[in-house]
């Protein structure tokens, strides 16, 4: 592969159960049953551990716009470890390019609103971000519970909205075919209306991680 940091729909479409969401804007595919029920309460164990408030890089001025907790799970930990390695089954992309493996979670009322993972060039914290590692290339994020009311994330640009089942992943690519960022990547974490929704996410880079 060209970029190591990079997968393609091909790699991903030859996995057992991957289904690629029907679009011309963007490369968007889901897997049910990705993780099994005991790796998903493992890591739901984890977040609960470390949670904090979740940020945004570059601020808004909406107090509001993301009121999800959320932690860097340790690459130590054993249930950590079998999800990298599931991931890499998966995709293929060369771990060094990842980085931290993030946990999310949303209580009643908490949401993220609609806005895209890749860093805005117009930025003001663009450089600081991408300085080291370049930009984000894929997202893959996994439901780790079931969620008895609300919670799903909407892609609005292409009115597809995915329910969180336990297990699921979802991932999408965060560039155009000629690598610049997609806006049609923008997904809103709807807010939970009952219950709590726990997420994994892990997000990909053109260059090395890097950071300490």
């Amino acid at each position: 592969m060209a970029n190591p940091g990079e997968t393609t729909g091909a790699v991903l479409l030859a996995q057992p159960g991957v289904r690629r969401v029907p679009s011309p804007q963007i490369e968007l595919f889901d897997r049910p049953g990705f993780l099994p029920a005991e790796l998903c309460d493992g890591l739901i164990a984890l977040i609960d551990q470390d949670r904090r408030p979740s940020t945004i890089a570059d601020p808004n001025g909406d107090a509001a716009f993301r009121t999800s907790e959320t932690c860097d799970l340790a690459p130590t930990e054993p249930a950590v470890r079998e999800l990298e390695a599931r991931l890499l089954a998966l995709h293929g992309i060369d771990p060094a390019h990842g980085e931290p493996v993030q946990g999310q979670r949303y209580a009643v009322g908490q949401e993220f609103k609609a806005h895209t993972d890749y860093f805005e060039p117009t930025g003001q914290d663009f450089a600081r971000f991408c300085s080291v590692a370049g930009q984000r290339t894929w997202t893959f994020m996994i439901y780790l519970n079931h969620v008895a009311a609300g919670g799903a994330t909407r892609f609005k640009a292409i009115g597809k909205t995915i329910q969180p089942d336990p297990g699921k992943l979802v991932c999408w690519n965060n560039r155009r075919p000629d690598g610049s960022p997609n806006p049609a990547t923008l997904h809103h974490g709807m807010k939970v209306r009952a219950g709590v929704k726990y997420v994994i996410t892990k997000w990909y880079r053109e260059r090395p991680w890097g950071w300490a």
